[in-house]
């Protein structure tokens, strides 16, 4: 059965919808506290939602904010993740991701000639593990270096959202003593998936993921560095032009 999915403001959410995000996320983290939980959503502009179409319950949902900055006189936006989780019961499901891309789509649409990003801060190997499958070109990597350019415009946005946080050196946003962290069992680094190098290089760069600390990365948001996996995740064709967000 398939999961409902939409894209709604946060503005607009009930106080109902932030309790059962709250909720799911306490059932997947360590350590959440409801005030910084409130606090970070009332700044983000979007949130995805996935429902369960028979009850309409919150299975899962990610916040979605839309940053500038300037980066050497370039003025730059980047659509930034921040919480996202999904109920175990439905991983492998596609709807979020669905959303997310139709939503990266859009503002692609909307400013074609705007350098324009998705910064990403990964505490998992599962959110890391995203970048390789939609992305033809993203940062940092294992096979190849973090040009001198994209890793100004990391440091720019990761200094601009956690000033105080971010470790320049190691590209990390370091987690504080009561930061929260995924609980035992979400994203568990096995024997098994270090033969992935992605995963491998995740741990390589993170070696704090277990504690909280976040890896930054960055992906252009461009048509053409979308992979034709992401595309059919999506449900569009490359050549389609008209993507429209949702309410």
């Amino acid at each position: 059965m398939k999961l409902i999915r939409q894209l709604a403001r946060v503005a607009g959410l009930s106080s109902d919808e932030q309790r059962q995000m709250l909720a799911l996320m306490d059932r997947h983290y360590k350590n959440v506290c409801p005030a910084a939980f409130e606090a970070d959503l009332s700044e983000k502009q979007w949130v995805i939602q996935v429902l369960d179409p028979q009850t309409n319950d919150l299975r899962g949902f990610s916040t979605q904010l839309l940053l500038d900055v300037v980066v050497e006189d370039r003025p730059v936006k980047a659509l930034f993740s921040g919480d996202t989780i999904i109920d175990r019961r439905y991983w492998g499901d596609q709807a979020l991701t669905q959303v997310w891309g139709q939503l990266a789509l859009s503002l692609i649409e909307q400013s074609p000639d705007q350098e324009l990003y998705w910064f990403l801060i990964a505490q998992g190997y599962k959110t890391y593990r995203f970048l390789p499958v939609f992305f033809h070109e993203f940062y940092p990597r294992y096979d190849v270096a973090t040009p001198p350019r994209i890793q100004k415009t990391i440091d720019a946005l990761a200094l601009d959202k956690y000033p105080d946080e971010y470790d320049s050196a190691a590209s990390l946003i370091r987690a504080h003593a009561n930061q929260y962290h995924l609980r035992e069992g979400v994203a568990d680094i096995t024997p098994e998936r270090l033969r992935d190098p992605h995963v491998r290089f995740f741990v390589e760069r993170n070696p704090g993921h277990a504690a909280g600390d976040e890896l930054c990365c960055l992906a252009p948001l461009t048509r053409a560095n979308f992979s034709p996996a992401a595309y059919r995740v999506i449900g569009l064709e490359r050549s389609r032009q008209s993507v429209h967000c949702c309410r």
